[in-house]
């Protein structure tokens, strides 16, 4: 199985390149199943259901989020309807949306793809080591292709996660801070593992962010209203190839850019 993970989507201009690139990729490399991270699709903060609907109509079958998933309003009422788009896992019971789905390709496999986001330099949630064994616990029978998209800060947390899952799931892939890593490896006991997928958004920016308002705000400490960038758009990806038991055979890089 051939599947490709998408970093953070940043606005107008990362859903322009999903669009340009995601089809293509879906043909070049036969992909069987394609999830992104959408949690800065709309206007670089948050998730509508009409960017939401764009994404997917684009050849991805899973959206992931973080800690930004409620930051436009109008994605609450989406998020509970039976729509492939997923908040992570380990806030409180009781908020709107899931935090898991099981997909099924074209080829009749089924996929457990899951969404934790962490807690260190982020946000005071759950624990996402102990919401992830709950959730493999709640399963009478769990795929054995299991994909998890961990929106954390920091590298210990998304590397002490990859180790806890190791040998348990297929792939525990970082997302968050939008700057891609070297790192992408097979774990000892067969999981796919890479600290930051990146993102698809404007390359020369601050995090897909307009540069200036950024640097305003770290030189005078004073408040500045963040834009996304424009420009060059960069597309960060990583494709993993998975056996019938699951566990992950190779990891790479896939990244792109689409000039202006």
């Amino acid at each position: 199985m051939r599947i490709l993970m998408i970093g953070d989507i940043v606005g107008r201009p990362g859903r322009h390149a999903l669009a340009t690139f995601v089809p293509e990729l879906r043909r070049q490399e036969q992909l069987d199943l394609v999830i992104a991270n959408g949690e800065n699709s709309a206007g670089g903060r948050g998730l509508t259901p009409d960017t939401a609907d764009e994404i997917l109509s684009q050849g991805v079958d899973v959206i992931t989020s973080g800690n930004h998933v409620f930051h436009q309003k109008d994605i609450v009422p989406y998020l509970e309807m039976d729509v492939p788009v997923l908040r992570p896992l380990n806030y409180p019971p009781g908020v709107p949306g899931r935090g898991h789905t099981v997909v099924r390709t074209a080829g009749g496999a089924q996929v457990l793809v899951a969404n934790l986001c962490g807690r260190v330099n982020l946000m005071d949630l759950d624990s996402p080591f102990q919401r992830i064994d709950r959730l493999f616990r709640d399963f009478v029978t769990i795929p054995p292709v299991i994909i998890v998209d961990f929106h954390a800060e920091t590298t210990s947390e998304k590397q002490a996660m990859g180790w806890f899952l190791d040998g348990r799931v297929s792939a525990v892939l970082g997302t968050h801070t939008h700057v891609p890593t070297a790192d992408a490896r097979i774990l000892k006991h067969g999981t796919a593992y890479v600290t930051d997928v990146g993102m698809v958004g404007p390359y020369n920016s601050i995090l897909g962010d307009r540069i200036e308002p950024i640097l305003t705000h770290f030189l005078t400490l004073m408040p500045a209203r963040f834009e996304v960038g424009d420009g060059p758009v960069v597309f960060n990806s990583v494709l993993i190839e998975i056996d019938d038991t699951g566990r992950a055979n190779s990891i790479r890089r896939i990244d792109r850019v689409l000039e202006d």
